[in-house]
């Protein structure tokens, strides 16, 4: 028996640059930031990488999930197209959460970073010119 109350979740559309991997992930997200450790900017070759935290199981890869290029383990890792090298999602926190990488999503999610974390690290070329509060770590 279903809830009639319970409204039917959003559900947003992302993919890769080149469109090899697509995805779809409910707009729950519980937070987002700009990271700018070295990792993230390595990964994404930016000044630093927006990002949306969600539940492991709210996002499913639709098409393309063999093209999909994994560098970490099963707990965790980073998920890249391997024909275009589009960073899609981090798998963190033990494998409970991903961090969407918000440049690939298609459509526009509720949310929006809240604030600027790994400032320590950030690219001494970039700067930061909005009013988010900044974290030197996370």
């Amino acid at each position: 028996m279903t809830n009639p109350e319970k409204a039917k979740v959003r559900r947003l559309a992302g993919k890769c640059f080149c469109g090899a991997v697509h995805y779809a992930v409910a707009d729950e997200f519980l937070y987002a930031a700009n990271c700018h450790c070295s990792g993230c900017r390595r990964s994404t070759g930016s000044a630093f990488k927006p990002f949306a935290g969600i539940e492991r199981d709210k996002l499913e890869v639709t098409a393309g999930r063999d093209d999909l290029m994994i560098f970490g383990d099963q707990d965790g890792h980073n998920a890249h197209c391997r024909a275009c090298g589009s960073l899609l999602y981090s798998l963190v926190r033990a494998g409970a959460f991903v961090h969407v990488a918000m440049g690939t999503l298609i459509d526009d999610p509720i949310i929006r970073p809240t604030k600027h974390i790994f400032v320590g690290s950030k690219a001494p070329w970039f700067t930061i010119t909005d009013d988010l509060p900044q974290y030197q770590e996370f």
